[in-house]
């Protein structure tokens, strides 16, 4: 039996502690959250603890991380010096050297660590992935993902603003599928970005874009915004092109832009050849809180399994990587180089 403690109880944390509270194989020590909360049922028999530290006291040998960026990496060091595996939300951390001085952590305490990619452990976009790989490169990747947020949402969108802009939050996931598609390094990232409401802290943008070129020539176009003022037209675009081809997700009616299930259904997938068109139905596909199962699974297996997940942290790493330099790019106004940061 793995003993479990969740730090962070939003909608993310929550659903974690959800699928640890289901599974066979965990047992929740303790939920983690610095100011009270109002809990599912389910939840309401765990201690409580209000900091980090009284929670590891517990003696968790796994940790859930899903608390702000900005504590995500001393967070994750702090539990694996102790002795606990990691799964540790998305982004990893605020830098790229917090996120390697994680990765090494891992490696020298020998500790699992996962990174909460949430795409991949979908079966629709495993798929999408797959048939983009098919067709062979170079690619030009074209994603984005806009939220019409208001009310409760656009309140929890300019608390994650106080340190993570959109292009970094959402762009990770994105990312994340390019890499995996062209298996090819990032060389040079450009982007722009905008602050389109006073709202949100002067140096914040809740609106960004970026381009990404990677070595083997594939080009990557990813867009964010956030907030009440987006439009709800084309706030879902995805679509992988290559010589052979194109695949895209098809799926016109995915309801409201802040809808958490509506980010990662696909419902269908085309794939286009000159030689005519292929539709590849996914019905049946899991919900947010089956992908946050799956995710908890395949954490407690790589544990009981001592699942290599080198290229996973280095995926992590990478996409990571990618969206800061976007971030860095819109803050200066000038393209910025990865492949110094590669050297």
């Amino acid at each position: 039996m793995t003993r479990v403690l969740i730090a962070g109880l939003g909608n993310m944390g929550r659903s974690h502690a959800l699928a640890h509270h289901h599974h066979p194989e965990a047992e929740i020590v303790g939920l983690v959250n610095r100011s009270p909360v109002d809990l599912p049922e389910e939840l309401r028999g765990y201690p409580v603890f209000a900091t980090f530290e009284e929670g590891m006291a517990a003696s968790p040998d796994l940790v859930v991380i899903a608390t702000y960026t900005d504590s995500h990496a001393d967070y994750a060091c702090r539990a694996m010096e102790a002795g606990a595996h990691v799964f540790v939300e998305k982004p990893l951390a605020m830098t790229v050297a917090d996120a390697v001085r994680v990765v090494e952590t891992a490696a020298r305490t020998r500790r699992k660590l996962v990174v909460g990619y949430i795409l991949r452990h979908h079966p629709s976009w495993m798929r999408l992935i797959e048939e983009a790989r098919g067709l062979g490169g170079p690619y030009v990747f074209r994603l984005n993902l806009n939220q019409q947020s208001r009310g409760e949402e656009w309140e929890t969108h300019k608390a994650l603003m106080q340190t993570t802009s959109p292009i970094v939050d959402c762009g990770v996931h994105y990312v994340d599928v390019m890499c995996q598609i062209t298996d090819a390094a990032p060389v040079r990232v450009n982007g722009m970005g905008l602050r389109l409401t006073d709202e949100i802290p002067a140096d914040m943008y809740n609106y960004g874009q970026f381009q990404v070129i990677f070595a083997d020539g594939s080009v990557g176009w990813y867009e964010a915004g956030w907030g009440p003022m987006m439009s709800e037209t084309a706030f879902f675009v995805k679509d992988i092109v290559s010589p052979n081809g194109a695949v895209s997700i098809t799926e016109g009616n995915k309801g409201a832009s802040s809808d958490i299930d509506g980010h990662t259904k696909v419902g269908g997938i085309l794939v286009h050849t000159p030689g005519g068109d292929r539709s590849i139905e996914m019905p049946d596909e899991p919900g947010h809180q089956e992908l946050c199962d799956a995710e908890q699974a395949f954490m407690l297996r790589a544990i009981a399994e001592d699942t290599d997940l080198t290229r996973h942290m280095s995926d992590a790493v990478s996409s990571l990587a990618i969206c800061l330099a976007a971030d860095e790019s819109i803050r200066t106004g000038r393209p910025v180089s990865l492949e110094e940061t590669e050297e």
